[in-house]
């Protein structure tokens, strides 16, 4: 077990510690998982405005010719020939088409209108996708890479009233942008690489600044989000949010023991006229009816069924539960989980044992929630 001293700390920690943060070992980062009532503040995300320092996810930037190309060697979605100012999700897989990680993949103009690529990954992978990266850099390549996570921070503003009150303080209005688009921009004096996304399922962006800087950054959004009814939100949060909008999360519904074909995301992966690593073994696992693959569960009553409960179908297990919470806004219980084939449409009836008691579910379509 990693000890309190030993843990990463974002540029903002110290702020979350004398704000009530409680602080917890996430990836090996001390994080805020929450500041006073999870439910109080999921509901502020929804309503109004949520602040996230994310600074655990890993950022790495690439110099060098032929980067596009690269990338999209080692990425289920075409990356390759991307027009300046777009962001793609995706997955990498190994060979095998199991997931190393989801990244987003940037392809941005910097502050003097040159194009550049930048990833952001998940901080429990970052140093996986980075030996992954360099091992795979061909041979003669002027390809470099830079893990720029510690000397940069990175936040989320979330909500209906985000991008409006980032707007007021920042050089490009968010709403301007397109989804999954960014852009360089300025938040008074200082430089930020700005993008219209984030992982709550509310509109909103998030900001990457370098970590000199953070903490200014960080309080100046503070003070308006506060204004507009919102404030500090922690991870647990951000998981009861991200779970109401059916995104994955890695560790969870992703993994290298998962092939991507299993997970639902098909517009993130395109495998048409390219080749990337996995892509074989993803198109055999289309094929493959024996594969479990990820679906969405509303539960009877308020027992939530997490990770690792069995998923029943008249008498026999057909699935595992990989996440699952009370969802605050819709005020039912949900989980996502891998079955059987035979048990995936949508309105089948299914049972989740839940600490030795069986709780009535129903298969429903993802997302479980859509913001108007």
């Amino acid at each position: 077990m990693t000890s309190v001293d030993q843990l990463l700390k974002t540029p903002i920690h110290q702020w979350h510690a004398e704000h009530h943060g409680r602080m917890v070992d996430f990836a090996g980062w001390s994080m805020p998982v929450q500041y006073n009532s999870i439910m109080d503040e999921h509901h502020q995300t929804r309503n109004a405005v949520g602040l996230f320092d994310v600074s655990h996810m890993g950022r790495l930037f690439f110099s060098g010719t032929g980067i596009d190309q690269f990338l999209d060697s080692l990425t289920t979605r075409r990356v390759a020939g991307v027009d300046v100012g777009r962001i793609r999700y995706s997955l990498m897989t190994n060979e095998k088409g199991g997931i190393l990680d989801d990244v987003l993949v940037y392809h941005l103009p910097d502050s003097e209108g040159q194009p550049f690529h930048m990833m952001v990954v998940n901080a429990s992978n970052r140093e996986k996708i980075v030996n992954w990266l360099n091992e795979h850099i061909p041979t003669g390549s002027d390809i470099a890479l830079e893990d720029r996570t510690l000397s940069t921070a990175m936040i989320a503003v979330q909500g209906p009233k985000a991008n409006a009150m980032v707007a007021g303080l920042c050089s490009v209005n968010p709403a301007d942008l397109k989804y999954y688009t960014g852009t360089a921009a300025k938040i008074g004096d200082h430089p930020v690489i700005l993008s219209r996304t984030g992982y709550t399922g509310e509109d909103g962006c998030e900001l990457i600044v370098d970590s000199e800087v953070a903490l200014d950054v960080w309080e100046t959004l503070m003070q308006s989000a506060v204004d507009e009814g919102g404030g500090a939100t922690g991870l647990a949060a951000r998981d009861t949010l991200r779970l109401e909008a059916a995104m994955p999360l890695y560790g969870h519904e992703l993994n290298e023991e998962t092939n991507a074909a299993q997970t639902d995301l098909k517009f993130a992966i395109n495998l048409k006229d390219r080749d990337f690593i996995g892509r074989n073994a993803i198109v055999a696992a289309n094929e493959n009816p024996n594969l479990p693959i990820r679906i969405g569960l509303e539960l009877e009553g308020k027992r939530a069924a997490r990770e690792n409960c069995a998923i029943i179908a008249q008498g026999n297990r057909v699935g595992t539960v990989t996440s699952g919470t009370f969802a605050p806004t819709l005020q039912k219980s949900i989980s996502m989980g891998y079955v059987d084939r035979s048990a995936a449409e949508p309105g089948t009836e299914l049972e989740i044992d839940i600490r030795g008691k069986r709780a009535t579910a129903r298969v429903v379509k993802l997302p479980f929630y859509t913001r108007d």
